[in-house]
This record gives C-alpha cells, structure tokens and sequence, in this order.
C-alpha cells in the first residue's frame, strides 16, 4: 500500500457510524461482510487506535479481506470512500460517459467499476445547461435509440473482467442457461439392430438351427454409438482470475444439464500446481460448488506453471478420464513461466491423447493480438481450434467449435503471425 498522511481526529468523528458504512459499500461492491465482521471491525479499531493511516488501513484490511481478489477492491474502496479526491474523479469517470477528445482514456481496471458503483450508487453528473425554447437558432438534437441493441446483447460482448457485481450477477444467471451439445460418436464395435445394414451370421445361424436350419429372419447388426467426454483445464493464475470464474460458472452449468449428451465432464484447475474439481462441480447449488471448489484449489490469482501442470495431468489423470474421443478445453492465456521444452513435450502427448484440444484465450479479445509469446507460440502448434473466451458470445461460439470438426477458430491467422 501506498504511504499515507497521518489522520486527524475530528471534532465529532462518529467512527463507528463511517465504518459501517464503509462496511456496507464493501459488501454492495462484492466482499461478503456482515454485520458480525463490521462490528468487529469497528472493536479493533478502538483497540488499535485512530492516529496512523497505514495502521487503520490494515486494521480494517485483516476484518474485511479474506480472499486475494478482494485486495483490489478493498484498497479501491478505502481510498475513495476515506478521501482521495483524485480517486474520486476516477471512480466517476468510469460511471459518467462524456465525450472523448482524439486522447484514449485508460480502461477501468478489474474491480474499479465495481468499487465505483458501490460508493457512488446514484450519483449523477452535474446539471448540464438545457437549451432556452425561446432563443433562436438552438436546434434541439434528439437522438434515435429505437435500433441499439438490447442491454442483453451489450452484456453478450462486455469483457468479463469490465463488468460490474450487477453484469456478473446478470451474466451468471446468462450463462447457467447455456449448454454445449455434442454430437454422438460411431463406435467400430456394433450391436444387434433391426435397422442395421452389416448382416449378423452368427444369430442368423442360430435362429436357423430352431427351425431345422431353414432362414426365417436375416439378423443384422448396426455400430454401437457413444458419447465423448469432456475434460476442462482451467487456469486461475492472477491474469485469468475474472474469466476463470465465468468460466467454471459455464463448467457447472454443462455438468448439471440434461441431454446435452457429454459421457462425463471432469474440470481441473491450475496455476502453480494441478487440482481436480470434478466432484465439486456436480453439485446443484452453483455456488456452494464454486466455493467448495475455490477452498479446494490453494493456488488462485498465483503464478502460472502450464508445462508442469498439464505434464501432471498426463501423468496421474490422463488414463483415468480420456478415455476414447475425449475433447479437451484448455482455458488459460498462454503466459507460461516454466520450461518451454518441458510446455512442448507436455502438450504434444495431450493432442496424442485426446480427439480434439480447443484452446480459449482471453487475449484474443485485443484485435493487435500475436503470438509472440514463446509459451503462446509452442502450444498453438498442437491445438485444433484457437477462440476467444473472454465473454458470453464466445463462450456460445463454443457449441459451433465442437460440432464442426474443422473448426480451427484463429487458428490459422495466428499461425500465419508467427511465419511473418
């Protein structure tokens, strides 16, 4: 945190009143506080003192903050509602659109909106001059907003890591409507069918042998079809803790619906080190899975480890949940800080293994995206299909990439970008 001035103690301070408050804009920006922990809070306060900025931000810091990804929010928070006036002018430009001059603003980071909304819900922009009706020569510019777009299909394209606790509540119940139909797989193994084309000789004979060898019914059989299963790696690493989250939100919502025609569906998360979730995700209640999930999984917003994690899922899982046909959706942004050979070999026997491997990065969402990277470069090579995955749209692009089994999604155009 950053250093701050001392606090001077007011006349009337009524401290217990402003932390309260602050309580509640914490829990409407998204941190789960109840009024057990704002009274505490507001006790280790009295204990700790009001005299020291840093020492009454960290007293408040270790009663409010339990997650890593509430940091941000928190520290957001703390500045704008106990007095930063420049974070003030910051947080209500995120909420006021105005006219842009030729200058490109900087984009709100993850959680500045959120942080923005909660402290200056309601908050409007200063009265703007209206036109006189009587004065001449003001033309009065009405603006035709019958043919934009509904605030559903806005949502559909607006970056995970943009939208505020109101559009991811409103996203997640989006996304608990999806599915991801799969389309059956023929087997070389057959069964009996009346329908059946390959003739079935030996229940032919059979049948024969009941009636003193005299054919009565040619028996036929047809192949067997079965379904593929579905395997997810999902990295949770700081740079993809937003669209993580949409993400197994989307994972649950696969695993729970009916007639969507996967076998199984197993779901790992990554970062530092491999942790499986299956189980976790076959809970009804999305939240209670997500949570259980989170609690599982100890390397959230860590470092990222792609080569190792996904060398261990060959090692220990591979034989367990592949089996024959399996699709693999690898759902990370490529920003790998181990051992490129190791990254080479790992992914190369995750394409020997699996019927087809879709990568979903959250990067391809930048039009000026290219492949630069060196752990970016040497995964793309054994990737079927490369998409998008940093909003709803392409979350239901998914559906036509798994049907179609020549989809390469960007594929193609990346792979140009490295040749040039």
């Amino acid at each position: 945190m950053a250093d701050y001035a001392d606090l001077t103690l007011p006349d009337d301070p009524k401290l217990a009143h402003n932390i309260t408050w602050f309580a509640r804009a914490l829990r409407k920006a998204g941190l789960p506080i109840g009024p057990g922990r704002t009274v505490d809070a507001i006790r280790a306060v009295e204990a700790a003192g009001f005299t020291d900025r840093r020492d009454f931000y960290w007293t408040l810091h270790a009663c409010f903050v339990t997650r890593r990804d509430q940091r941000e929010t928190f520290d957001q928070i703390f500045r704008l509602y106990w007095r930063d006036p420049r974070y003030m002018e910051q947080m209500m430009s995120f909420l006021t659109p105005m006219v842009r001059g030729t200058q490109e603003d900087r984009q709100a980071k993850a959680a500045e909106k959120r942080a923005a909304e909660a402290l200056l819900d309601g908050a409007t922009e200063p009265d703007l001059p209206q036109p006189d009706e009587d004065q001449p020569g003001e033309d009065l510019i009405e603006i035709d907003a019958s043919r934009t777009m509904s605030d559903e299909e806005r949502l559909k394209t607006l970056d995970f890591e943009q939208m505020s606790t109101a559009e991811m509540a409103r996203a997640k119940r989006m996304i608990a409507r999806l599915s991801l139909p799969v389309q059956p797989l023929q087997s070389r193994r057959t069964i009996a069918s009346q329908l059946g084309r390959r003739p079935d000789w030996r229940r032919t004979m059979q049948g024969a042998m009941r009636t003193g060898g005299e054919v009565t019914r040619f028996q036929t059989r047809t192949n067997r079809i079965r379904w593929p299963s579905l395997v997810a790696l999902c990295d949770i690493s700081g740079s993809m803790s937003s669209y993580s989250r949409a993400v197994l939100h989307f994972l649950h919502a696969v695993s729970n619906h009916k007639g969507a025609g996967w076998a199984d569906v197993h779901a790992f998360t990554f970062g530092t080190r491999l942790t499986n979730i299956t189980r976790h995700l076959r809970h009804r209640d999305v939240d209670a899975a997500l949570a259980a999930a989170g609690a599982e999984a100890q390397d959230w917003e860590g470092g990222t480890r792609i080569g190792d994690s996904i060398a261990q899922f060959n090692r220990d899982w591979s034989r367990r949940v592949m089996g024959q046909g399996a699709i693999v959706l690898l759902i990370t942004d490529g920003l790998d800080r181990g051992d490129p050979d190791q990254l080479d070999r790992a992914m190369a026997r995750l394409s020997l293994t699996a019927r087809r491997v879709i990568w979903l990065n959250p990067l391809l969402r930048f039009d000026a995206f290219a492949p630069k990277a060196k752990g970016i470069a040497t995964m793309m090579r054994h990737v079927d299909s490369f998409r998008a995955g940093h909003d709803i749209a392409s979350l239901e692009g998914l559906a036509r990439a798994i049907s179609r089994p020549d989809d390469v999604g960007e594929k193609a155009r990346m792979l140009a970008a490295m040749r040039d």
